[in-house]
């Protein structure tokens, strides 16, 4: 559950002009290793855009040296940060399902993982349909949603939302999809009434241009028992606001879901040190970066230094925005009970594993068993 007060807050920063003042105390210089190697998605991708244009301001600013290794899957971007091999993650939401023990991350060899956080890119994200679809979220019961194969952040995504009206996945027609732009394009061609949908993505503007235009189902930050049903089991969510955009204007914004992407992410265990002077050289080099893309103004502290994010902040880096004034007490509230969860997803795990040992349980079970263990412990 968030406070009425953390929605606020939340709401107040997703509409904030980009050219918002940033607090820096002036007089001081992070200090960075010579070399660094940081993952990031594919080549192309936003996370590998946003990760390299960062990497060259701290390149120029520091003189480190700094690549930028892409990888194409979730596993692949966790292992590298687990290995060693690189020690900064530009991550999607497998830093929450790595420390929640979901989907890939959900097999003996990997469990629950020690990820925290250094900051959040805002992003949105929410659920549309056509212009004479369905206009609120209950409304799609029933209805068909796309839902993409092999896919869980965006199939995780829909299920946030539907939560705030207080559905699930077996309340709607699921509509299997292969990939995320042929869901938003079934929504164009009229073969499902919904499908989720990251804020930016091209073919939008193609629905917004159609003869029946496009929908948002709106997520009031006011609705505050809808939000704790979102909340209850996706505390990386948070109310947010598009101000323009596809369907959406100053004077008629829309109310969506706020999430964060990429997430800078560490392994818990790192320096804090090496992480304050990290989070320190990223943002002292916000000006240097910051017009690289459209989507660089939310790197500004003032919206990228809170919470939520997948995983709780590093202490690392929570030393750095107390230092310049961002974190607040909601913050803090949130990142304690955020530490709370991990531990007890944790426990739940070691007990789980025992209780399958105990029985024998071949491996190939344990996803199966695990999935009922935790919801029915956690």
């Amino acid at each position: 559950m968030i406070s009425d007060l953390t929605r606020r807050a939340f709401l107040k920063r997703s509409t904030m002009a980009a050219g918002a003042t940033m607090i820096l105390p002036g007089s001081l210089h992070a200090e960075l290793a010579s070399k660094m190697q940081w993952t990031a998605a594919d080549v192309g991708s936003s996370g590998y855009i946003e990760a390299t244009a960062i990497a060259n301001a701290l390149i120029e600013e520091h003189g480190s040296r700094i690549r930028v290794v892409p990888s194409g899957t979730s596993v692949g971007r966790m292992m590298m940060l687990k290995s060693g091999r690189v020690s900064l993650g530009y991550m999607a939401n497998e830093a929450y399902f790595a420390t929640e023990a979901l989907f890939d991350f959900s097999t003996r060899e990997w469990g629950p993982q020690e990820i925290r956080t250094l900051m959040g890119r805002e992003a949105l994200f929410g659920i549309v349909t056509s212009g004479d679809g369905p206009k609120s979220i209950a409304d799609l019961k029933g209805k068909r949603v796309a839902r993409i194969q092999a896919h869980p952040s965006t199939n995780f995504k829909i299920a946030g939302v539907l939560a705030f009206a207080g559905l699930t996945w077996d309340d709607v027609e699921a509509v299997e999809v292969p990939g995320y732009s042929q869901g938003l394009q079934a929504v164009l061609d009229g073969t499902v009434d919904a499908a989720g949908a990251v804020v930016g993505a091209s073919i939008l503007r193609e629905i917004e241009a159609s003869s029946k235009g496009i929908g948002w189902l709106p997520v009031p930050a006011d609705d505050t028992e809808g939000w704790d049903r979102i909340n209850s089991t996706a505390p990386l969510f948070a109310p947010a606001t598009m101000l323009q955009g596809p369907g959406a204007t100053p004077d008629a914004p829309v109310s969506l879901v706020g999430y964060r992407y990429p997430i800078l992410s560490v392994l818990t265990d790192t320096s804090d040190d090496e992480v304050y002077e990290i989070t320190k050289a990223i943002v002292e080099s916000y000006p240097n970066y910051k017009d690289a893309a459209p989507v660089m103004v939310n790197y500004d502290p003032n919206k990228a230094g809170h919470p939520p994010y997948d995983a709780p902040c590093h202490d690392g880096a929570k030393r750095y925005f107390q230092e310049i004034g961002v974190w607040t007490e909601e913050d803090e509230a949130w990142n304690t009970k955020r530490i709370a969860r991990m531990a007890a997803v944790k426990n739940a795990w070691d007990a789980a594993s025992e209780a399958a040992d105990d029985q024998g349980l071949a491996d190939k079970d344990w996803p199966a068993f695990w999935a009922e263990y935790r919801a029915t412990h956690l």
